[in-house]
């Protein structure tokens, strides 16, 4: 499949590697013109466990490339990743402009219909945001998916490679058959992906942080009991069952069971996003 991935932050740099390990054509889109050079020489501006001999290898088999070139990247794609960087604003709120600036240049270049997937850690509804700003600027169909991530510094690569779980949300079951067949190389060893809609994917990534944030405080014990009665933390490889199907949103107590699998990176690993 041909991907696209706007930013190589982090979270962007270690999507755009993972998806062409596993085949597929990908592009990896940035502004900052010094980062695009330093990668095309193989030269990554972070350390990553894992991460180097992966962007070695696909540059060098041509799987993966990188520009900063964001509407031609977005033009020859199926699938355009939304990876941008989110700084806290002065109020402490999420900066959005980067995202829809991104989301701009893909509605002006949607030269025909595309998956959109938002990767970028980002407050619920803004998906929605990102629609709008896009049909401002093109009348072909696209389609839009949230897809929070859940890495960790040090685990990146082994997060990505090989999921507990992956949380998805759709706006049609076209795009649900598009992210799944995407994903599928990811999840054959039996952990689920999670289809849910849309808001319910972006409330996931803020509910697993704080989730993960109570779990530090309760660390010191052998099981974290719920304020209800008889709830417990799962153990890490916990399966949730079959994936949710698009547009029904995820019922509270499952999206408890994901919330709660935070828990098993322990109070001493640091997330990405």
């Amino acid at each position: 499949m041909k991907v696209a991935v706007v930013g190589t932050g982090y979270v962007g740099l270690v999507v755009g590697a993972c998806l062409a390990e596993t085949g597929n054509d990908v592009v990896c889109a940035d502004v900052d013109a010094g980062k695009i050079k330093s990668l095309q020489a193989n030269k990554l501006p972070i350390y990553e466990p894992g991460l180097e001999p992966i962007v070695v290898r696909n540059q060098r088999e041509g799987r993966l490339t990188f520009t900063t070139d964001v509407g031609k990247a977005v033009e020859r794609s199926e699938v355009v990743f939304i990876a941008v960087g989110t700084p806290p604003d002065e109020d402490g709120s999420a900066d959005l402009q980067h995202v829809l600036a991104v989301a701009t240049t893909i509605g002006k270049h949607m030269n025909a219909s595309k998956l959109v997937v938002m990767k970028s850690t980002v407050p619920v509804g803004t998906a929605e945001k990102v629609r709008a700003q896009i049909a401002r600027e093109t009348k072909t169909p696209f389609h839009v998916c949230s897809n929070p991530e859940f890495l960790k510094e040090g685990a990146a690569v082994e997060d990505f490679m090989k999921p507990d779980r992956v949380v998805v949300g759709v706006d049609s079951p076209e795009a649900a058959r598009v992210i799944e067949e995407l994903y599928t190389p990811f999840v054959r060893t039996g952990n689920p992906l999670i289809v849910m809609d849309i808001p319910s994917a972006e409330l996931t990534k803020y509910a697993a942080n704080a989730g993960h944030a109570d779990l530090f405080h309760e660390s010191d014990r052998p099981a974290v009991r719920s304020r209800r009665r008889g709830c417990h933390a799962r153990p890490a490889r916990h399966r949730f069952g079959p994936a949710h199907r698009p547009g029904v949103p995820v019922s509270r107590s499952r999206l408890r069971r994901i919330v709660l699998s935070e828990g098993r990176e322990g109070p001493d690993s640091h997330r990405i996003g």
